[in-house]
């Protein structure tokens, strides 16, 4: 093959990485906006992601030789045809996500299982057949290599050198560049544009290359020897194991990372994308020097790697270090040094994750498709199965550095069965290299959880799928998810409920509380005697209820409260029921991942259906350092009601918005004050020295604020779920 078609080749697979990691960022992010942000949704919608690579992958590479022979048509206008497939799913997902998504609805179903089964069904046909058609992309072009090189076995090598370093790109550019400018909806249609390129530019080969006689459907037939391209594999079985396992074992660290990195990395967006970047770059960065190794025929054995491996899965327990914590917990700016650190402890393990498979896969498959298509399926299966693993098995029942730990011994174990060929001297020295690793992560090494334990007092820990919650102190007690602040024992979180309630114009009789914290909020709304909702992302919040007020008991037990673990947005969707008040109290910071899926015009369409006349809604915003954040926040409400009214709270950070579709009267608060029934207005002044309800009242009643006057000129900056303006801000931040 020429080196012009070498280049094409390249750019098409980098370009078709490019336009996959952004349909994977986008496609997930609007199943959270349909289907809930709620981790059973996120791990439907990878696990069907990799579903379809891995079909694609096998299918692909078991019929590409038939097709191409009874049509009599190159390979490469199949690669097309997926191509263009993979092109128009930017336009269908969406419809098809909102059609199922009316369909749900339509069922009346709300029991949470038989919810989420029907959810995942919806996501299983709106998403799988174009991510098919992405796992064909490979042995289809694998197939097209061979109609214009026989002798080429290092195809698939090439190929994945390529399609990582699109993926990479992908995903820095949709998190830092795309969303921001464009939003979800036209991003895609960048990536779209992609796949047309491609299918366009595939389609001119095809008429410029060579007819597809060549191309054998005799797949497990071995390849040409070509021993200046054949890495080294003895056993078929040995691959296989090794692959599904690199693969099962990758992406679960990768769900622990995730958890473990988020006291030092935050809750931003632009978090989990630099844990995805790295990784990339850091498997590119070893598929490089894998192909380097490859020209000059001096490719590493399986043993070095496998005990490379055993050695560098240990790094990140050992960087993740409990001291880069800002002890801050509200802080939201990582801090860049404790950052860089981190995320440099996985890149040599991604690195030789990155120089390992695409060895394992060109030897065992010695550019044939089928070969290529079946080894890179079994890989693409660990990678399904690891996250569930990870999130469901192991994080619930132990905290993230041992669960590393444990996903680290299936290196040791291949590197024990690779050891007996390694030399005497190079057994001992990574043997004693993985014992250290191995009992110091395992008994000495310092994580957040034993740092929180040894530092504060009254400390607890809860793990689920969901989260890591850690509530600690006596006198001023912290409720903390995945190491980030979620509140404190504030009357901010009494005023969320007591305002509307009072400015309600008959005595409410309902209300709905999205966002559990510490309870508080939850508490003060039951004081009124009215049928109070809570719904709860992460279960262990709800757990620590007792540890934050002495009365949990009776809260739980009042059989005017229910208590719902469930994203917010979701059990709107879900529920028939109307309630006279809800209040929304999002997880901070204001720029969290996520967190524009409860300040979005769309979810107050959502909840204005929810409301009963004269009902009022409650949205708590913090205060952000960022004007245009805040003004984004306030138009994206006062855009969707009527009626707004804002009231800086008590403690002089942060306001109270109340919108409603009626007028919100104008009452003073001896007016309010009356409204409230004993046990409400002692339940306000619990924690206030003065015990004048009125008078509390008063102090935010007086500061009322003009909502026009806080908006921007700019009608543009608001929040919608295409255009999350309070998530996406870095280039906007940079000007």
């Amino acid at each position: 093959m020429n080196r012009l078609t070498r280049r094409i080749l390249f750019f098409l697979f980098f370009l078709s990485g490019f336009s996959s990691l952004v349909y994977q960022v986008v496609w997930t992010r609007m199943a959270f906006a349909s289907f809930g942000i709620i981790t059973p949704v996120l791990s439907v919608v990878l696990s069907v992601f990799m579903l379809g690579l891995a079909l694609g992958s096998w299918g692909g590479g078991r019929f590409i030789a038939a097709f191409a022979k009874r049509t009599g048509l190159s390979a490469i206008y199949f690669y097309a045809f997926a191509e263009l497939l993979i092109g128009l799913g930017a336009f269908a997902v969406p419809k098809l996500f909102a059609v199922g998504e009316g369909l749900l609805l339509a069922s009346g179903e709300t029991d949470s299982f038989g919810y989420l089964s029907l959810s995942a069904l919806v996501l299983a046909v709106s998403i799988l057949p174009w991510c098919v058609c992405m796992g064909a992309t490979f042995p289809f072009m694998m197939a097209f290599v061979r109609e214009q090189d026989e002798a080429n076995t290092g195809s698939f090598s090439f190929l994945y050198l390529a399609n990582v370093l699109g993926a990479m790109c992908g995903t820095f550019l949709t998190a830092v560049v795309w969303i921001e400018l464009l939003g979800f909806r036209h991003t895609l249609w960048l990536a779209a544009a992609g796949n047309f390129t491609i299918a366009f530019v595939s389609a001119c080969l095809g008429r410029a290359g060579r007819p597809a006689a060549g191309l054998s459907e005799k797949a497990e037939a071995p390849a040409m020897p070509a021993e200046s391209l054949q890495p080294q594999v003895r056993d078929g079985r040995m691959t296989r194991m090794i692959l599904f396992s690199t693969g099962f074992v990758a992406m679960a660290m990768e769900v622990v990372w995730s958890r473990a990195f988020t006291p030092v990395l935050k809750t931003q967006v632009y978090s989990f994308a630099m844990i995805v970047f790295t990784y990339l770059g850091a498997t590119f960065l070893g598929s490089w020097m894998y192909r380097r190794d490859l020209r000059k025929n001096h490719v590493n054995s399986n043993g070095n790697l496998i005990a490379a491996l055993a050695v560098t899965a240990f790094l990140p327990v050992l960087a993740n270090n409990p001291k880069f914590v800002v002890q801050d917990f509200y802080v939201g700016t990582p801090e860049v040094f404790s950052v860089f650190i981190l995320l440099g402890s996985i890149c040599p393990l991604c690195a030789l994750l990155g120089y390992l498979t695409p060895s394992l896969i060109d030897g065992y498959a010695a550019g044939q498709p089928m070969r290529a298509g079946r080894a890179y399926a079994i890989n693409v299966l660990g990678c399904i199965l690891g996250p569930l693993f990870a999130c469901y098995v192991l994080l619930p029942v132990f905290n993230e550095r041992h669960a590393l730990v444990l996903l680290s011994l299936p290196f040791i174990v291949f590197w024990i069965a690779f050891s007996k060929s390694m030399p005497r001297q190079r057994r001992l020295a990574f043997g004693s290299l993985i014992c250290v690793a191995l009992v110091w992560t395992s008994f000495f090494a310092e994580d957040f959880d034993g740092f929180m334990l040894k530092t504060e007092t009254n400390t607890t820990i809860r793990r689920d799928y969901a989260a890591s919650v850690i509530a600690f102190g006596r006198n001023q007690k912290w409720l903390l998810v995945n190491g980030i602040g979620m509140t404190i024992l504030t009357p901010i979180t009494k005023f969320m409920v007591h305002l509307p309630m009072a400015f309600h114009k008959e005595p409410p009789k309902s209300a709905l509380v999205i966002c559990f914290g510490m309870g508080t909020t939850y508490r003060s709304a039951l004081s009124w005697n009215i049928d109070t909702t809570v719904v709860e992302l992460v279960p262990s919040v709800t757990k620590d209820f007792g540890f934050f007020h002495e009365d949990a008991e009776r809260a739980i037990s009042d059989p005017n409260g229910h208590i719902i673990t469930d994203d917010g947005r979701r059990f709107l969707k879900r529920t028939d029921k109307k309630f006279d008040v809800i209040v929304v109290d999002p997880p901070p910071p204001v720029q969290a991942a996520g967190s524009s899926l409860l300040f979005s015009k769309e979810f107050y369409d959502l909840a204005k259906q929810h409301l009963k006349p004269g009902g009022i809604v409650q949205m708590w915003f913090p205060g952000d350092n960022e004007p245009a954040t805040a003004q984004a926040v306030i138009r994206s409400i006062y855009e969707s009601f009527p009626y707004v009214r804002g009231f800086p709270s008590v403690r002089g950070w942060g306001i109270h918005l109340l919108a409603s579709m009626e007028p919100i009267e104008q009452l003073d608060a001896e007016q309010l004050t009356a409204r409230m029934p004993e046990s409400a207005k002692e339940d306000l002044v619990e924690w206030n020295d003065s015990k004048d309800a009125m008078a509390y009242l008063n102090k935010v009643i007086t500061n009322e604020v003009s909502i026009p006057a806080l908006l921007n000129p700019d009608p543009k900056i608001q929040i919608t779920d295409d255009k999350p303006f309070n998530e996406y801000f870095l280039i906007r931040r940079l000007k």
